[in-house]
């Protein structure tokens, strides 16, 4: 009788080659600010959505210029690698979530910055499924993103920031968000903010297509006080405002109207 042992762990591979002065780079020449940025962006590369609850990931640096090791399950790794064929298919990010778009573009941009060269497979495949390189344009387009503004619920957690003013706001449709501000709006506030419910009119972009909200470009438009208990008091003086504007119209024919000459 023979047994099938499948692997529930695999390996993602990201190879750097480049120049550290005159020197062709390995492990002892990379700096580590550079292995950071690599170690985070992965993390939005492989689990965007759910940090919280996420697999361990491991990770381990090997010579062949710089080869930077990630295991994970093999899960995420099936995954991954059809997200790599994908964009060397389309040679398009605009398919992806934003963060792990974003975190494709900051691997970009350093590879533009410092003429790196990034060659990424997984353990799936033996040869590099995908390569960014300074000649590469993996960066999303303008036009799938548009200015909106929007509304969020939720509870003050944070306000301040040393160079950028922030408010961190805890929803429960998005988790905690950082909406940018002026360090005027925060100065000039009488009360304390911290832990209280608020409603926030925010600008910033937003996917034409599927919807998707970009939550770093949001600044903050106004901050409005949220009371979400039932208010009996307030609504009879809406109604009371409104009758005087419906005075002059007939519902019937409103309705009518309404329904195109549909009859219910």
């Amino acid at each position: 009788m023979y047994f099938c042992v499948v692997k529930k762990v695999g390996d993602i591979e990201i190879r750097v080659s480049g120049k550290s002065g005159n020197n062709e780079l390995r492990p002892d020449n990379y700096d580590i600010k550079y292995i950071e940025l690599l170690i985070q962006n992965v993390e939005d590369l492989l689990y965007p959505n759910s940090k919280k609850e996420r697999p361990l990931i491991t990770y381990n640096i090997k010579e062949g210029s710089v080869r930077h090791i990630f295991r994970t399950t093999m899960q995420t790794v099936i995954s991954f690698s059809a997200i790599l064929s994908q964009i060397q298919a389309s040679n398009s990010i605009d398919f992806l979530d934003i963060k792990t778009a974003r975190a494709f573009e900051n691997i970009q941009n350093l590879s533009l910055q410092k003429n790196y060269s990034f060659q990424v497979k997984t353990s799936l495949k033996d040869d590099y499924e995908l390569e960014i390189t300074p000649s590469t344009k993996l960066f999303r387009s303008e036009n799938y993103w548009i200015d909106a503004e929007f509304y969020f619920y939720g509870i003050l957690t944070n306000a301040g920031g040393k160079n950028k003013a922030n408010i961190h706001l805890d929803t429960s449709d998005y988790g905690t968000i950082i909406i940018n501000t002026r360090k005027v709006f925060l100065e000039n506030q009488d009360q304390n903010l911290l832990y209280k419910k608020f409603g926030v009119r925010a600008k910033g972009k937003q996917n034409a297509e599927t919807g998707e909200i970009d939550t770093k470009s949001l600044e903050l438009i106004e901050l409005i006080d949220y009371h979400p208990n039932f208010d009996n008091n307030y609504l009879n003086q809406l109604i009371l405002k409104a009758k005087k504007h419906w005075k002059k119209v007939n519902a019937d024919e409103w309705l009518n109207d309404i329904r195109g000459g549909y009859e219910a």
